[in-house]
């Protein structure tokens, strides 16, 4: 396993962890929020290294193209469902579940398409829209996960909320037109 790999699975892991200390703290929820909010930074770090480090050094996989969104999802979703569930803890506040909904409900469309396109052998990589949905997706659960009182704070995390949803969906719909020869041949 490479390193750009290593990193992906590092990140996997840094998702249970996340969730242990969101939803166990072991201390005051202030403290426990601010090593969530660290843990998910370093986790977010990761995804932008493992990255550049397989297209840097040529280790692009398989592996890598099917595990690297897997482990963004896994990691973005367990943040925006702590976010719904302690939001009434946060400075930013909750995170409407409705948004949620529709960013799972994309993601569980993509990945049934690449299952799809796995089971004919073809592995289908992120594409840019996708890539950029991720960055909103994790500076917007940065902003919710913040544990200070910014007078802007709210107004910023509700906006990149609906930054997220709109091109969570947009990006959604650009994956399906440009899979749509994958779901035609598997109708």
């Amino acid at each position: 396993m490479n390193i750009a790999n290593k990193l992906t699975l590092l990140r996997v892991i840094l998702v249970f962890v996340f969730m242990g200390v969101i939803w166990m703290p072991m201390v005051s929820f202030e403290t426990s929020l601010w090593l969530a909010l660290c843990i998910f930074i370093v986790a977010s770090l990761t995804d932008f290294l493992d990255g550049y480090l397989a297209r840097k050094l040529n280790l692009v996989t398989n592996l890598g193209k099917f595990m690297d969104p897997l482990a963004d999802k896994m990691l973005v979703t367990a943040a925006m469902i702590a976010i719904v569930d302690k939001g009434y803890l946060l400075p930013a506040g909750i995170l409407p579940a409705w948004i949620v909904v529709f960013i799972l409900l994309r993601e569980f469309i993509v990945s049934g398409i690449r299952l799809v396109a796995a089971a004919e052998n073809k592995i289908i990589a992120a594409n840019y829209l996708g890539k950029v949905k991720t960055v909103i997706q994790m500076l917007m659960i940065i902003i919710y996960l913040i544990p200070i009182e910014f007078p802007f704070i709210k107004g910023l995390a509700i906006t990149l909320a609906y930054l997220a949803l709109l091109l969570t969906l947009i990006s959604g719909l650009e994956y399906m037109w440009q899979n749509k020869h994958i779901i035609k041949t598997n109708e």
